[in-house]
């Protein structure tokens, strides 16, 4: 299942564009920009139909085209434009599809649909199957004859879609028993009202849903329909990542297929970083830790000492310059710090040898592979180096030209990437 996020804010987005709150401002600022939350799975369903969907589709390089069915939650037309049915009426070639929403929706949707569309009502319990998906309706803390929805992919893949609702009904969290989902997509609209969620009621939410079996170890936890009653996009994040869930941005893409989730966290000498990679992992984390034996450094005892200090009871540590094959063997979270470190390991041999580069090139290889393959939570800290500062010495230069390469490419294999800069992470992916 390959799950992308065509948009992730609430009804007027985030910033809103007529806003001047501090959240709207910073999130401006940033560069941060939500559209109205709509999901496209695997091309081929949409969750969601509001007026930024399709064209944010569009500017994602994504064609709505091949699209079998469309999910709708409820009638608000942050998640149901009619007006989005009368452009598929246009359309040339377009094939058969599927529309499932509640009474009210498909209500609001008579006029505007084309002969090509199939309209299936649904209402809390409900099972439906759907160009190859099983669908099921789900309670939701809203009013509007709201509902939400568990998919099953063809290839297995599960996701919950939870989006509009307050504190979630127990009818619904009692479905999701067991249901050990591989996304699971959570609504933080942060609006003080009883219909959304806050940050102050999402955690215990989380917490209901892992108590039952529905979120686990391995499910990926994103906030979505978030907006500018949450605190700016970077301290969200930071509220969230301790949490062990991030907050979906618009263009984000959640491949189930690949298991894990991969973040790579960057940043300068104590910057913060080795920190902010640890509030992302809980539970019975392994922590790889690759600084190389150095006998009669005092100072260096006490950094390590530092970083001992700090970690939980349960955390198990190894030392090891083999990332890849803790990566392989990782059956749980692991948090790997960090890439300089490991790369020290790999050139220790090699320093001015024309071996550096051939010997950098087969480890990154075989890392990579691992970090592709990871089928758990997975941080890897990596220090940036440089800065626009060409290092005096030959061995220098070329461990931050070969850092420089394993950073770029590590960055692409990533689900995120975030710089820490004097404490203050910011998401880059």
């Amino acid at each position: 299942m390959r799950i992308r996020l065509l948009g992730s804010g609430a009804s007027d987005g985030w910033p809103n564009p007529w806003c001047s709150c501090g959240s709207c401002v910073a999130a401006l600022a940033q560069g941060v920009v939500r559209g109205n939350t709509s999901v496209l799975v695997d091309d081929r369903l949409v969750i969601d139909l509001g007026p930024d969907g399709p064209r944010a589709a569009l500017r994602q390089g994504v064609s709505l085209a091949g699209v079998e069915a469309v999910l709708v939650t409820h009638r608000h037309l942050d998640h149901h434009f009619p007006r989005a049915w009368v452009w598929r009426g246009w359309a040339e070639g377009t094939g058969p599809l599927t529309l499932i929403a509640p009474p009210l929706v498909l209500q609001d949707a008579q006029g505007t649909l084309d002969g090509g569309v199939t309209v299936v009502p649904v209402v809390p319990g409900d099972r439906v199957r759907t160009a190859g998906y099983d669908v099921v309706a789900l309670e939701a803390e809203h009013p509007d004859d709201a509902v939400l929805y568990d998919v099953t992919g063809p290839d297995g893949g599960r996701l919950l879609y939870a989006t509009d609702t307050g504190v979630l009904p127990e009818a619904m969290v009692d479905r999701t028993r067991d249901r050990n989902y591989d996304v699971v997509l959570l609504e933080l609209a942060g609006s003080p009202i009883p219909s959304h969620l806050t940050l102050s009621t999402w955690p215990a939410q989380v917490d209901r849903l892992r108590e039952v079996g529905a979120i686990t170890d391995r499910t990926r936890v994103l906030a979505i329909h978030v907006g500018h009653h949450n605190p700016p996009p970077d301290e969200l994040d930071r509220r969230l990542a301790a949490l062990g869930a991030t907050a979906a941005r618009d263009g984000d893409v959640i491949d189930t297929t690949t298991g894990g989730r991969r973040v790579l966290v960057l940043g300068a000498q104590s910057s913060g970083k080795s920190a902010y990679a640890e509030g992302l992992v809980g539970g019975a984390v392994t922590y790889v830790a690759t600084a190389p034996p150095r006998p009669g450094d005092d100072d260096w005892d006490r950094r390590i000492a530092a970083h001992l200090a700090r970690r939980p009871d349960d955390w198990t540590t190894i030392e090891t310059g083999d990332v890849a094959g803790m990566l392989r063997s990782a059956t749980g979270p692991v948090l790997v710090d960090d890439l300089g470190l490991w790369l020290t390991r790999v050139l220790d041999s090699h320093w001015d040898s024309p071996t550096a580069r051939p010997a950098f090139d087969t480890a990154l290889a075989e890392l990579l592979d691992a970090w592709r393959a990871v089928d758990t939570t997975a941080v890897l800290v990596a220090p940036e180096v440089g800065s626009g500062v060409v290092p005096q010495t030959a061995s220098g230069r070329l461990f931050a030209d070969l850092l420089g390469k394993a950073t770029t490419a590590l960055a692409g294999a990533s689900d995120e990437v975030v710089q820490v800069v004097a404490g203050q992470p910011r998401r880059l992916r």
